[in-house]
């Protein structure tokens, strides 16, 4: 592991996978930016095996935020049917895992009445088993029932948006409250008819990792479809297959809190997804409060980690360690991420600057 800051190699110094990165500005009507964006397209160099119109794009809204994929499509195939493909399983994401959704299966089994059984969807069954074994291989540092807490701090749809920061501070017996119903053992589940119970009260939220598996759909429909290269960002969370028309592996850029040079991390069949506090945060008496909420405490970490990037094969596996990681803090989850083998970079706020932090194996990914 090598340490840098201000993007300044430290122990040893050398070749790294972490350097610092221009943040984009924070756009008009606080909505949030992704923390990574697709690079490389405005100054490629000229292709090498293909017209550059191969190289087409599509996008659209979905999930609260954008998406945006990059095929290469040197025989010009007709792209409705992609586009129709993947507006569907974005759809099916939304409705069956969306916590702002009031209709969705998600929201309907928040609602359910205490000691009954659902039988769930596929999809929605897959990300909830996913979800509940990494809360348990975490200790707790995630868990898919922190709905309450993320309403009571006013993060998520139950919460009042008019409310200020004062008022986004829980008393301690709503916190107490909250925290009751919190723990993903309260759900029992039986894999072999996808079902779940619910024991009364418990509130699931997937935002942690729903969209990296929306990200990981939308490339398995590609590639059902035979499509072989392309780049699929779902809110800035990406998923590379194959390479540019031109020949070139995917590129994509990391957003950090530091507005230094960017670097572009290469993704050769790889997806990568990062968490931090640049914007869905707020301040209240020289502290502040994270969307990032730690369930073993019930309140927002409160430690120095700004940012954690992790590469992953699958983008639901990368979504939910990067919050994993920055839930358990700098030290913590870097040891974390070394111990399970992952490919992590953490940035972290210090008396001399931003440190940045890497695992090997995001050391020898990020370069390959």
């Amino acid at each position: 592991m090598r340490v840098r800051y201000a993007g300044v190699p430290l122990q040893g110094g050398g070749r790294s996978g972490t350097t610092a990165e221009v943040l984009p500005p924070r756009p008009a009507g606080g909505a949030a930016l992704p923390s990574f964006v697709p690079a490389g397209y405005a100054t490629a160099p000229s292709p090498r095996r293909a017209d550059p119109a191969a190289l087409h794009t599509l996008s659209g809204d979905s999930m609260g935020t954008t998406w945006r994929v990059r095929l290469g499509n040197p025989r010009f195939a007709p792209l409705a049917p992609v586009r129709a493909a993947i507006d569907a399983a974005l759809g099916r994401v939304v409705q069956q895992m969306s916590h702002w959704e009031p209709d969705s299966d998600l929201s309907r089994f928040n609602r359910a009445a205490a000691g009954t059984w659902h039988t769930l969807p596929d999809e929605f069954f897959t990300v909830l088993q996913c979800a509940f074994d990494w809360s348990q291989r975490s200790g707790g540092a995630w868990d898919p029932t922190v709905g309450p807490l993320v309403d009571l701090w006013g993060f998520g749809p139950g919460a009042d948006p008019q409310a200020g920061p004062v008022a986004r501070i829980p008393s301690p017996q709503a916190l107490s409250d909250a925290r009751a119903r919190v723990g993903h053992g309260r759900i029992a589940l039986q894999p072999a008819h996808r079902q779940a119970w619910q024991p009364g009260g418990a509130q699931l939220d997937l935002s942690g990792i729903a969209k990296g598996y929306a990200v990981d759909c939308v490339a398995q429909h590609l590639q059902a479809q035979g499509w072989t290269d392309f780049l699929v960002e779902v809110g800035g969370e990406l998923r590379a297959s194959g390479r540019r028309p031109d020949g070139q592996p995917w590129r994509v850029a990391v957003a950090d809190p530091a507005g230094h040079a960017p670097r572009a991390l290469v993704l050769q069949g790889m997806a990568v997804a990062t968490s931090g506090d640049l914007w869905h945060a707020f301040d209240h008496a020289g502290r502040r409060y994270s969307h990032t909420i730690d369930p073993r405490t019930g309140e927002p970490v409160h430690h120095a980690l700004a940012s954690v990037t992790v590469l992953h094969a699958e983008c639901m596996q990368a979504d939910v360690l990067a919050t994993i990681i920055t839930v358990l803090g700098p030290q913590d989850g870097l040891d974390f991420a070394r111990r399970q083998g992952l490919a992590a970079l953490v940035c972290e706020r210090t008396p001399r600057g931003l440190a940045w932090a890497a695992t090997p194996a995001f050391e020898a990914l990020a370069g390959a």
